[in-house]
């Protein structure tokens, strides 16, 4: 009878020092487990000064915690606010809100060169970075985006990828109107604007697309993003297809009907040939790797028809 009392006491004991051995090596097992596996890295806070900074970082899935609004807006870009839901308004790019800037904590804030002169107000707040958004491409720009937040390879993704689908697009436009000459024009309710080869027009139609620029297109300075023109030179471009954005306004649409009813209208070759092409002024005037992603998605079910 003691021999089996002490029996059943020694398994007691045993099972009850495993368990305690078991115990003590779980927290020294889990601290292993966790120091296998690497936090990631938290994303900086980006505060972004420009829609087109702004619309970069989208580009490649960042979401900006603050960014300017669109100027004549006064509220995000339509192509892109449903990706801003959680971005607090900072006011316009010429007129940032400093109050709503600080409010929001940014790690960095990112500035269009064209508003240097504000600058030091922001290094006071956080690191600045400072782009010039007329220097290279907005390749060249997105690649330095991509650098700064770590997200290289996604840039060199994006940039592919948006060179695989500039060329359905050009194929698309070439079917329509062969090696015809191209002009965009803007219709304000003051004036008419032809763009010119820079940003945010130019780049897309004559370098991404290779469009032809229509006659006297080039010779519109390489400082200015369009020219002003009167209706009767309009027959001087001589265009084979016209692009037209007509200002969400009532008296852009008024010259617009104007337009289209008078003779000289009538009488142009794109006209005639029904290669007149209606786009919006978002995304095609987003100088951005998004806005011109967006672009050519419209451009490709556009010329689809």
């Amino acid at each position: 009878m003691k021999k089996t009392i002490l029996l059943f006491i020694t398994i007691i004991s045993m099972i009850v020092i495993s368990a305690c051995g078991q115990q003590s090596k779980t927290p020294a097992q889990g601290a292993a487990a966790s120091s296998d596996k690497k936090a990631p890295a938290q994303e900086p806070r980006i505060a972004s000064l420009s829609i087109h900074l702004t619309n970069d970082l989208l580009a490649l899935g960042i979401t900006p915690v603050g960014s300017v609004v669109g100027g004549d807006l006064k509220t995000f870009l339509p192509h892109v606010a449903d990706r801003l839901t959680n971005t607090k308004p900072l006011g316009t790019a010429a007129d940032p809100d400093l109050e709503a800037l600080l409010s929001v904590k940014p790690d960095v804030i990112f500035v269009d060169s064209q508003y240097a002169s504000t600058v030091s107000k922001y290094e006071k707040i956080a690191k600045t970075e400072v782009f010039n958004l007329d220097e290279g491409t907005w390749r060249d720009r997105l690649r330095k985006v991509g650098k700064l937040v770590d997200r290289e390879q996604q840039a060199e993704d994006f940039i592919k990828d948006n060179q695989v689908q500039a060329e359905r697009v050009k194929t698309l436009i070439h079917d329509k109107i062969g090696s015809g000459t191209v002009m965009a024009v803007r219709v304000t309710a003051k004036e008419l604007r032809v763009f010119g080869t820079r940003r945010p027009m130019g780049p897309m139609l004559f370098e991404d697309l290779g469009l032809k620029p229509a006659k006297g297109v080039e010779k519109i300075s390489k400082d200015k993003s369009y020219e002003p023109i009167s209706q009767e030179v309009l027959p001087d471009y001589d265009a084979d297809a016209i692009f037209i954005v007509v200002n969400n306004e009532d008296g852009a649409k008024k010259l617009y009907q104007q337009l289209q009813n008078s003779p000289i209208w009538q009488g142009l070759k794109a006209v005639k040939a029904n290669h007149i092409y209606m786009i919006p002024d978002q995304p095609w005037l987003d100088y951005s790797g998004l806005g011109n992603k967006l672009s050519l998605e419209q451009a490709e079910t556009l010329f689809s028809k």
